[in-house]
């Protein structure tokens, strides 16, 4: 079985794996661009939250609660969700540079440039049998992200790249050389009238300063396999 990314609109995805199904940042319910809701989800193993702003955790918790997943977010996120109801067993409350494993997966968490309601803002490294995802979380540019690369070795980068919260296109186009994927497919645009509408302009200058890099623009409910 292949790994399956599935762009479920603004940051959301839904990673598939033999074993083990990913939930990260689900806000499906309120999320003008999601192809999914909470009532079409079945089954989930994990469901990591890189902040708490609400078009990121508005619905984790209640996805945890319906499926029983382990929910992975910073240790004063995790506190606040268990005022939500997240029951103690669900709860992984994890910081910067550490790791959790499921199955056939690993989770690290890795710093994020932004802000935060509760804890700090976070991205995560997947690592499965068929390769390694990157999840930017929202996030400015950042020098070490040239040492995520080192270390890690990221075939797939998810990137936000809608300005004015997070990186836009020239940012994330200058990310995917410090990041050198394989692929990259970009997020978090388009949801708000604020953001960038489109990924043209990423798809242009990340050819330009990224050409070894494939850019994949899914539409929200597409899926690409790795």
């Amino acid at each position: 079985m292949t790994c399956k990314i599935q762009w479920l609109g603004h940051a959301a995805f839904r990673i598939t794996t033999a074993s083990t199904t990913i939930f990260i940042d689900p806000w499906l319910e309120d999320n003008p661009m999601s192809a999914l809701r909470l009532d079409d989800v079945e089954h989930a193993d994990l469901i990591l939250v890189t902040h708490d702003h609400f078009d990121h955790a508005a619905d984790a918790v209640k996805l945890a609660k319906k499926t029983g997943a382990k929910l992975v977010a910073q240790p004063e996120t995790v506190e606040r969700m268990r005022g939500e109801g997240l029951k103690g067993e669900q709860a992984v409350a994890m910081n910067i540079g550490g790791t959790f494993r499921h199955a056939d997966v690993a989770v690290t968490m890795t710093q994020a440039f932004h802000s935060s309601a509760t804890g700090a803002p976070c991205g995560f490294v997947i690592k499965t049998e068929h390769g390694t995802i990157y999840h930017a979380g929202d996030t400015g540019i950042f020098e070490s992200m040239r040492l995520l690369a080192e270390i890690y070795g990221i075939d797939v980068a998810l990137l936000p790249i809608g300005g004015h919260y997070v990186m836009d296109p020239t940012q994330a186009a200058y990310a995917l050389r410090l990041l050198r994927p394989k692929v990259v497919i970009p997020m978090h645009y388009k949801t708000f009238p604020v953001l960038v509408q489109s990924a043209d302009d990423f798809v242009t200058l990340a050819k330009e300063h990224a050409p070894e890099t494939k850019v994949v623009v899914l539409n929200p409910g597409d899926t690409y396999e790795l």
